[in-house]
């Protein structure tokens, strides 16, 4: 029977896994606590892919005695198998719990209730579902990647009410860096967009971004992460200038995916260490396959991409069904018809003329903008 006080453990666990933003990939985020018969929380666990241990390891070895007969809570399901570290299941019940309370089973299909059914069978109360909508959340783009093979896709545009990307000369510049288009949005909002790079293992952008802009594509959160963001750009005819901030700044952190690769000129990329990928092609416009691309960072060990693109690569990126998660930060702006750049541009073939479907639907307000968030395709089924 669940107790009033579980809720409240489990949201504390939440926030301890939340501390793994950025330096748990492509591990899941996990946090746990041991909490006495009194109500005192007696270990706590935060996992960290270069830590090794999971979270509940670190709970149950800082309780030490104190967690037999006790409870443990946690966002996500003990795992069951050998991986970098040996079943957390079997640690949980060589430490005595009496009882463990946890808000979702794990999507690895390695586990997936069986770390469950280890406690119960060693007679361990197991309370499973609270809060499991905001672990299911936290660990999205873990889900899709361990279930699919491929990254979770979120793709993020910032628009005019009236559905506008470009910036026009208008709207007054918001101190942009240089190279940077008139901000649309405001600073409220760029501040949250930094938090969803550094949320994300990659940042995907056309190369006609790069050409226009002359943008860095980095995480200015501010924040710790385990490895540098990778800076990615679609680049069919491997046009990216040698000298732009994007390529003078790496430290093997960009990625150019092309279809066809000019030996002299990807020679003069790689000797600054961005790495030049060749992938297929897409059949209706010899851009590069937006699959093959998402296998390459899977490889990688990328479990999830912020899409940053233009009209095209929107348009490319809904069109393929390959995204996950829409954000769209709307501020309050009106081009009119003849002002700004739709955030959509391209063809649409027959197959496809059913209007996408979103759910989920998530609406947030940063100072006088607003972001709409969306759901195309859960990660979790």
């Amino acid at each position: 029977m669940a107790v009033p006080t579980d809720e409240l453990f489990l949201r504390q666990a939440l926030e301890l896994a939340a501390r793994g933003v950025g330096l748990a990939s492509p591990n899941p985020m996990v946090g746990a606590l041991v909490v006495d018969e009194r109500g005192r929380i007696v270990g706590r666990g935060t996992h960290l892919y270069e830590g090794r241990k999971h979270a509940e390891i670190l709970a149950l070895e800082e309780a030490g005695p104190l967690a037999r007969g006790n409870t443990l809570y946690l966002n996500l399901e003990p795992c069951s198998h050998t991986g970098r570290t040996g079943p957390c299941a079997d640690a949980v019940i060589a430490a005595g719990v009496g009882r463990v309370v946890c808000s979702m089973q794990d999507p690895n299909p390695q586990v997936a209730g069986k770390g469950f059914q280890k406690l119960r069978e060693a007679g361990i109360e197991v309370e499973v579902g609270g809060l499991e909508a905001e672990a299911r959340r936290l660990n999205e783009s873990f889900a899709q990647y361990i279930r699919t093979g491929l990254p979770f896709v979120t793709l993020k545009s910032a628009l005019s009410l009236d559905g506008k990307i470009a910036a026009a000369a208008t709207v007054a510049k918001q101190g942009g860096e240089k190279g940077s288009t008139t901000y649309i949005t405001g600073e409220a909002s760029r501040r949250r967009v930094h938090e969803m790079r550094h949320a994300s293992d990659a940042i995907l952008v056309g190369v006609n971004t790069i050409l226009a802009d002359d943008p860095l594509l980095t995480d200015r959160s501010g924040r710790e992460r385990r490895r540098r963001l990778l800076r990615v750009v679609l680049d069919s005819r491997l046009r990216l200038p040698v000298d732009s901030r994007l390529v003078t700044s790496c430290q093997s952190d960009v990625a150019v995916f092309c279809t066809e690769a000019d030996d002299g000129k990807r020679s003069q990329l790689e000797e600054r260490g961005v790495r030049v990928i060749p992938v297929g092609a897409e059949p209706e416009n010899g851009r590069p396959d937006l699959r093959h691309v998402l296998q390459q960072l899977a490889a990688d060990q990328r479990t999830s991409v912020l899409v940053e693109g233009g009209a095209a690569v929107n348009w490319s990126w809904l069109r393929s069904g390959l995204v996950n998660k829409l954000v769209l930060f709307f501020a309050p702006v009106i081009f009119g018809p003849a002002g700004g750049v739709s955030w959509l541009e391209g063809q649409c073939g027959a197959e496809r003329e059913i209007a996408l479907r979103a759910s989920g639907i998530k609406i947030e307000q940063f100072d006088e903008d607003f972001s709409v968030e969306a759901y195309l395709q859960d990660a979790y089924q």
